[in-house]
């Protein structure tokens, strides 16, 4: 009896050598952020690596595909930015958990979807690229000439073909040079306790900024991811299915001192022209998470110029996505109107922008 459960787990978490390469995919864009978290906030880099290393390997045993496990990029890069507090991000995080989850349970996300615009969405993109840059400009100015090196070995990685690397290059080249410096310290666990970091401010900026986030998860990780699930492994995986994952991932990691996490589709994809090909690629992904996490100190102690030229190549990343649009005016609109405000109301703004267009002027 026990050799069809091993063929069975050896069709669903196959070993191959694409998986081992493709387990990178998804760091790519979550190490420099929860790095640049870390460093600049209040937030355990330890808890916040044990909460991805646990559902990278929970979500690659439960789905069988390398699904992706990423920061929800607008809340965490307004905190990284200062315009939301690690207080005001629990609570969005804990928010945004709640409405995908009863979303996903009710079957309305294809409404909620319709309600607001792909421009909609590249707007807040473009808004958190804005912010992030600005932070990484501040940053580089401290120690101008670490920045400059920095921003040379993010070009040469893009002219030779690996730009979407390049963040992680940078990430590595400041690792191993504080690595140096100051030396690795000694592997330690994180405590296991309610919100070790602080708890959830609940305030209106928390609450715009959850919108915020609510309208990138909704296209770019439900209903995106559930599009590539088909289209890359023939599988069929609903967005309601993706957006109750996402929303119960982010009340079980919050709480103690992980992020509000969600199921990008850049990262799957990520993974993908990597290599990966099935769950195995989480599971091999989720262990070097959990590594990372009991030496997560080493990160406290990271170049800050250094970090500024990270979040910039993050930030530029992130623009070139926002940018794919035949709706330029709105997307730089919103994103000049968050950099003068906040981006709630530039969110706001532009949906009711959107909306007026598609009712009125369709």
């Amino acid at each position: 009896m026990s050799v069809p459960t091993v063929e069975r787990v050896e069709q669903w978490l196959p070993v191959a050598v694409g998986d081992l390469t493709g387990a990178l995919g998804d760091s790519v864009t979550v190490l420099p952020l929860v790095v640049a978290l870390g460093a600049l906030t209040p937030a355990s880099l330890a808890h916040v690596l044990v909460g991805f290393g646990v559902f990278q390997v929970v979500w690659g045993l439960r789905y069988g595909l390398p699904l992706s496990v990423e920061p929800m990029k607008a809340l965490v890069g307004l905190a990284i930015a200062g315009t939301l507090t690690y207080g005001e991000l629990v609570a969005a995080g804990l928010l945004a958990g709640i409405v995908l989850l009863v979303v996903g349970t009710t079957g309305t996300l294809s409404r909620v979807q319709t309600a607001v615009g792909q421009p909609v969405v590249r707007g807040v993109q473009f808004a958190v690229a804005l912010l992030l840059a600005q932070a990484g400009f501040d940053l580089a100015l401290g120690e101008p000439a670490v920045a400059a090196a920095g921003a040379a070995l993010a070009g040469l990685v893009a002219v030779v073909g690996y730009r979407q690397a390049a963040a992680l290059v940078v990430l590595a080249a400041g690792t191993v040079w504080t690595a140096a410096t100051v030396g690795v310290p000694t592997p330690a666990l994180p405590a296991v306790s309610p919100f070790p970091a602080g708890g959830p401010t609940l305030t209106v900026g928390a609450v715009e900024g959850t919108l915020a986030q609510l309208a990138m998860t909704v296209g770019n990780a439900a209903v995106a991811t559930s599009l590539l699930c088909a289209d890359l492994f023939d599988r069929d995986v609903s967005p309601d299915r993706l957006a109750r994952s996402m929303g119960g991932m982010s009340l079980a990691t919050v709480p103690l001192g992980g992020l509000p996490m969600c199921h990008g589709s850049g990262g799957l994809a990520g993974k993908y022209a990597f290599g990966a090909r099935s769950g195995t690629a989480n599971l091999v992904l989720g262990v070097l998470y959990l590594a990372g996490a009991l030496v997560a100190g080493l990160w406290l102690s990271f170049p800050m110029a250094l970090l500024g030229t990270l979040l910039g190549v993050v930030a530029v990343q992130l623009g070139r996505v926002a940018l794919d649009t035949d709706h330029l005016p709105l997307v730089g609109a919103m994103g000049l109107l968050a950099v003068a405000t906040d981006v709630g109301v530039a969110f706001l703004a532009g949906l009711c922008c959107w909306l007026v267009r598609e009712r009125w002027l369709a």
